[in-house]
């Protein structure tokens, strides 16, 4: 099968993407911060009338999945593991993204310029 070699460009670094994206290893949305908490204790530190002292800090991890905004407390051992998961979603995101635009590039050629790829 024939193409243009503008397509076969396309179709080349869809491939490479599609490699890209195999050999990416474990990951995970969001970003992590660090929280200080208030317990509401009476008589505790943190509700100090003058010298409040919150507790912390602790480790809060914050993403948005299928729409949802989702918070949550990471354990002090696990907070490397998960931070060294966050790049990995961030490339998986660039990734698909562009293999979208090349599939619209390729569906533009194929469907709606009047001329079908050969």
């Amino acid at each position: 099968m024939k193409t243009k070699p503008s397509l076969r460009k396309v179709e080349e670094e869809i491939a490479r993407i599609k490699k890209k994206l195999a050999a990416l290893g474990p990951m995970h949305p969001g970003s992590i911060s660090q929280q200080y908490q208030v317990c509401g204790k009476k008589g505790c530190k943190c509700k100090h009338p003058t010298e409040p002292q919150r507790h912390g800090p602790y480790s809060k991890l914050f993403y948005v999945h299928r729409g949802k905004k989702v918070c949550r407390f990471v354990r002090a051992d696990c907070v490397d593991q998960v931070e060294q998961r966050l790049p990995s979603y961030k490339t998986f995101r660039k990734l698909t993204d562009r293999w979208i635009e090349l599939s619209i590039k390729l569906a533009q050629a194929e469907f709606f310029s009047g001329g079908t790829r050969q």
